[in-house]
């Protein structure tokens, strides 16, 4: 699938947050993501306007991470025969509040029958030529930096599974995802690459280094996790660094910029882009290489 494009329009293909085309004078972000019950929300905790949004704003998170902002956006609907209309209507209802939000509007799409409840967006972006990014453009040196904590929303998964009270804040970050491409605006020129933390900090960087030809090493006491999270992990019984790193499902931005231009950014310093392959973290004095096991379609357990 990951072919060099035919056409000399499609500036980026398959292997990015978005794929990118050229019309005219102006370049176009296109993305998808697919919700489906029981694997990336449960109607046992979330609202469906919560589920509208999360869909909008996931996909709002890849068109931010390419340096463009979202338009438009197409709605496909599965749908078990058994579903209550007003769910329907109220999923609809929250896509349409964080539309409002970024000012971007459904166009259309389809709706068939299935056996659960599947949402899949299509949404399309715009961007400046000066303002688009790639996952490969780190560059050996760079500093790695994200846009917020991290672990909050595996941390708010594992509380509903485990049917643990309390943790409010935590849950949310979870139930109500949002994207975080304002925070890195104002000063886009500086970033040289960038992706959304969708399946981990450890996952996503490796993504990053696969398409720059480049390594890193993570500094495991500077990744970002509030102490509300530490606590939930705590009474999970699980380890909220690994939430971090491996659990995903954040959407902060991780981008990388030169040395020279730290200064002029915003953000919390994570690491570094090494010309030795590979992802590592430096925990407690020693290095560790780091696998790619952070979120995986097709391994995780339904939740």
């Amino acid at each position: 699938l990951t072919k060099k494009p035919v056409s000399r329009n499609i500036i980026k293909g398959i292997g990015d947050d978005s794929s990118l085309i050229k019309v005219g004078n102006r370049y176009l972000a296109v993305t998808a993501d697919t919700l489906v019950d029981g694997d990336h929300f449960s109607l046992r905790y979330f609202s469906p306007e919560q589920i509208g949004k999360k869909a909008v704003e996931i996909n709002v998170s890849d068109i931010g991470a390419m340096g463009a902002k979202p338009k438009y956006f197409l709605v496909s609907l599965v749908l078990p025969g058994d579903i209550d209309v007003e769910i329907i209507e109220n999923i609809y209802k929250g896509m349409r509040q964080a539309g409002s939000k970024y000012q971007i509007e459904i166009i259309g799409g389809n709706i068939t029958h299935g056996k659960q409840l599947i949402i899949d967006i299509c949404m399309i972006g715009e961007a400046k030529k000066e303002n688009l990014k790639f996952r490969s453009a780190a560059k050996p040196d760079d500093c790695i930096l994200v846009s917020g904590d991290l672990g909050s929303s595996t941390a708010g998964l594992h509380l509903f599974l485990k049917n643990i009270d309390g943790f409010e804040e935590v849950k949310k970050k979870h139930l109500e995802p949002e994207a975080k491409f304002h925070k890195v605006e104002p000063f886009l020129k500086y970033i040289n690459a960038m992706i959304d933390v969708s399946d981990g900090l450890a996952s996503d960087v490796l993504r990053i280094c696969e398409q720059s030809d480049t390594g890193a090493i993570i500094y495991a006491d500077s990744v970002p996790v509030k102490s509300t999270t530490k606590k939930a992990a705590k009474i999970c019984e699980k380890n909220a660094l690994d939430f971090a790193l491996y659990g995903g499902e954040d959407f902060e931005l991780i981008y990388t910029v030169s040395k020279k231009n730290l200064n002029k950014v915003k953000g919390i310093l994570v690491g570094k882009i090494t010309r030795e392959k590979g992802v590592r973290i430096y925990k407690e004095g020693k290095e560790e290489l780091l696998t790619k096991h952070g979120y995986d379609h097709f391994l995780t357990e339904p939740t």
